[in-house]
């Protein structure tokens, strides 16, 4: 008669099915969902407010928005070469004591300079503390699927999850607390980032054992002539470029089917939903059973699939008699295959940045993924919304991003 399994031995075959994280990775994940609840309990109100309360012309409040993702994504690679010099700890730690001060200025910023001001200091922080957590993440994920033996995404995707919970808790703080004022939401989230400080000074290391402190002379150098890695960046861009449609073309076409844009909301929540409580199974399945270069092609034909889901809705004439639910069918069609490719692309493209930086510049090029990438959404959007402003029939636009999108699969690099 054999004995019945003991209590530590059930705990490490347990371990041994779900290894568990290291206590720096548990730190960085919280931290992502911590970042991103702050950051959205304001940032999505910041339009509204600087038009009504502030009294901004509406080109005046494109161009601050513009500014502050500028500030934000064109600098990530600063950012990213910063930790690579000095280490993670001085570049989050600074990165916060930024974002609280941004945040409690804009506040109180009532006049035009002051609120650029803001924006661009709350930019700047962001600029500094993500492309370092995001890199040391990405470095923990590989030393993790050394330990482990199992696939590096699945740390990726549960920094996603985590990402997006954080957005979309945000908000309905926000919301909560605009019921005040917008200067209470401000500075809920400074109170926030505030408590991110507090932790991080006393728990993030001194020193990351494996992580060396690299020059930041000749990187950019090597970075631009790394064939692999700019392919994966122009990719990955092209998914970024094609997610951004959910803020910029997705409106105009809810509003085209029925009428108005109030079913954009729960667009968004679906969306936020799906992640939540699909990235990591969907992440393990693809782990076991696809490469990263197919799981990243995959992803981009899923997403090319949703836009010529919508051009071909678009090139039929909806009849009146449709109820609103059937007309948004095509449109929630769209948002369940973009938001699939992106859990299939994006933990993937972060997981890869490792097997083609070079060594000790981690942190620069995960910084250049975002500001590339960042730039090709730039000018991609501009081309976008010259296309729906071009009085085209409406499935055009959709085709086009469906062909960008699918050709982007051409570009990803071969190795890694």
């Amino acid at each position: 008669m054999t004995s019945p399994p003991s209590l530590g031995s059930r705990k490490a075959k347990a371990e041994g099915r779900h290894p568990r994280l290291s206590p720096l990775l548990r730190l960085l994940i919280l931290t992502q969902l911590a970042f991103n609840i702050g950051f959205f309990a304001v940032l999505p109100f910041l339009a509204t407010h600087l038009g009504r309360t502030v009294g901004m012309a509406g080109w005046l409040v494109g161009l601050v928005l513009g500014l502050r993702t500028f500030s934000q994504q064109g600098l990530f690679v600063v950012g990213g070469a910063l930790a690579d010099r000095y280490g993670i700890r001085p570049v989050v730690l600074a990165g916060c004591a930024l974002r609280i001060a941004g945040f409690a200025w804009l506040g109180y910023a009532d006049a035009t300079w002051a609120v650029i001001g803001a924006v661009l200091l709350i930019g700047f922080a962001a600029a500094l503390f993500s492309p370092a957590v995001e890199s040391e993440v990405a470095r923990q994920a590989v030393v993790w699927e050394e330990e482990s033996g199992r696939s590096r995404t699945r740390v990726l995707a549960l920094f996603t999850v985590a990402g997006q919970a954080g957005a979309f808790v945000g908000p309905l703080l926000g919301a909560l607390l605009l019921a005040v004022d917008f200067r209470t939401a401000c500075l809920a989230g400074a109170g926030v980032f505030v408590l991110v400080l507090a932790g991080h000074a006393r728990l993030l290391p001194q020193r990351i054992p494996g992580r060396k402190r690299t020059p930041m002379r000749g990187g950019l150098r090597l970075l631009l002539r790394n064939r692999p890695f700019l392919a994966l960046c122009c990719a990955y861009g092209a998914y970024l470029l094609a997610y951004n449609q959910m803020y910029l073309a997705l409106p105009a076409e809810v509003e085209r089917v029925t009428g108005s844009q109030t079913s954009l909301a729960w667009l968004f929540a679906l969306s936020s939903l799906l992640v939540v409580t699909t990235q990591l199974p969907v992440t393990r399945w693809v782990g076991e059973r696809l490469a990263m270069r197919r799981s990243m092609a995959a992803g981009l034909l899923l997403i090319a699939a949703g836009f010529a889901v919508l051009a071909g809705a678009a090139a039929t004439t909806r009849p009146a008699g449709w109820p609103g639910a059937v007309a948004l069918a095509p449109v929630a069609g769209f948002v369940v295959l973009l938001t699939v490719g992106q859990m299939l692309v994006a933990p993937v493209a972060r997981a890869w940045v490792p097997d083609l930086a070079e060594d000790g510049r981690l942190g620069l090029y995960t910084g250049a993924l975002s500001s590339v990438s960042g730039l090709i959404v730039l000018l991609g959007s501009s081309a976008t919304g010259a296309l729906l402003d071009a009085g085209l029939p409406p499935a055009v636009p959709w085709l086009v991003l469906a062909c960008v999108t699918g050709t982007a699969v051409g570009l990803l690099p071969r190795r890694g």
